[in-house]
């Protein structure tokens, strides 16, 4: 008698998802100690960096924003296969409405201001991914880098956002219930474990999308998107609903940087910036999260550093950056989790050997 196996679902059918999807255990225990070293860095900064503790822990927390843009990137083209040139529009926008909608010399109300940033943000967000969509290959990254630019031309024109001066933002948002403070942006260390906390925030959330059916059929519109609509989903509609979480995650990171600086103007959402977000998730690992985490801190790392040393530091970053593309071509997180496997495999070897004397 022949036994015959269930059939498997639809989303069995998928791809599997690469390596690098899945954190094997001990990468993701060297995650949480980088985390946590991070977490608690206002606790020791202070005593290992005195003369630069401040500006370490502005550059921190500005980095973290920046991770934010990075993993929403890598929504839209390590997980999707959309490569936007124009996704640091939203990041201005995000940024702007902060600026045009709270008052000029008093706090903006976080609870008001903070939803509709993100609603104006996920409404153009749904206008040009409707759009961009429609497009694939070459032919989206131009869309976007168009509407990209579309942005920065009005945003560096218009008198109501200040043109190309852009716009000061003098008091930070208030986060206050019934008048009662909950937290002081305006206070440097709650402004760092408030980055922390929306980092770690978007990570988990996408980890957890990521996870869910939504995230498998993405990630097989990302690897065969005909094989994908072959057996009865939408390519288009996934794709304009991954566009949209990824622009309002990178509108919360623009809210927050221009709560931080106090300032906005349309270099937010030039092409450049985009193009630096790209480079960041290049440089961590492509469809990884964790490693547009890794490629942020380290493009930014390197380039304090390298800028501090020489004025040439533009040359030799770029250097820097295309020795690291060629050498790893899965990222930083591909390197670590070489290293990771290695070490477990070395260990495992060592037991073995044991048992056998």
């Amino acid at each position: 008698m022949t036994s015959t196996s269930p059939p498997s679902s639809p989303l069995a059918s998928l791809s599997a998802a690469p390596p690098t999807a899945r954190v094997p255990s001990r990468l993701g225990l060297a995650l949480l100690v980088l985390a946590a070293l991070l977490a608690f860095y206002p606790l020791y900064g202070g005593s290992l960096f005195p003369g630069q503790h401040d500006y370490l822990l502005q550059k921190l927390t500005a980095i973290m924003i920046l991770a934010m843009v990075a993993m929403s990137l890598d929504l839209l083209v390590g997980i999707g296969g959309m490569v936007s040139l124009g996704h640091a529009a939203f990041f201005g926008l995000g940024g702007y409405a902060l600026a045009l909608l709270g008052p000029e010399y008093e706090a903006a109300n976080v609870w008001t201001t903070l939803p509709m940033a993100l609603g104006l943000v996920a409404a153009a967000a749904l206008v040009i991914g409707a759009l961009s969509i429609r497009t694939s290959g070459i032919y989206f990254i131009m869309i976007t880098l168009a509407f990209g630019q579309m942005f920065y031309y009005v945003f560096s024109d218009a008198d109501f956002a200040g043109g190309s001066d852009g716009i000061y933002i003098y008091v930070r948002p208030a986060v206050e219930v019934f008048g009662v403070q909950l937290l002081d942006l305006a206070d440097a260390e709650t402004f760092f474990y408030v980055a922390f906390a929306a980092m770690t925030g978007t990570y988990v959330f996408l980890r957890v999308l990521l996870a869910s059916p939504f995230g498998k059929v993405l990630r097989g519109i990302g690897i065969n998107p005909q094989r994908v609509r072959g057996i009865g989903y939408n390519p288009d509609a996934y794709k304009l609903v991954a566009f949209v979480i990824g622009a309002v995650i990178a509108g919360l990171a623009g809210y927050l940087s221009a709560a931080q600086f106090g300032f906005v103007n349309p270099s937010m959402m030039s092409w450049h910036h985009s193009g630096t977000v790209l480079v960041m998730v290049i440089l961590g690992g492509l469809g990884t999260l964790h490693g547009a985490i890794l490629g942020a801190f380290a493009l930014e790392i390197l380039h304090t550093v390298i800028e501090s040393r020489t004025e040439h530091w533009l040359l030799v970053l770029g250097g820097l950056i295309i020795v690291m593309v060629l050498t790893l071509p899965r990222g930083i997180a591909g390197l670590l989790e070489r290293l990771t496997t290695l070490s477990q495999k070395v260990t495992s070897d060592g037991h073995e050997n044991r048992g056998e004397r």
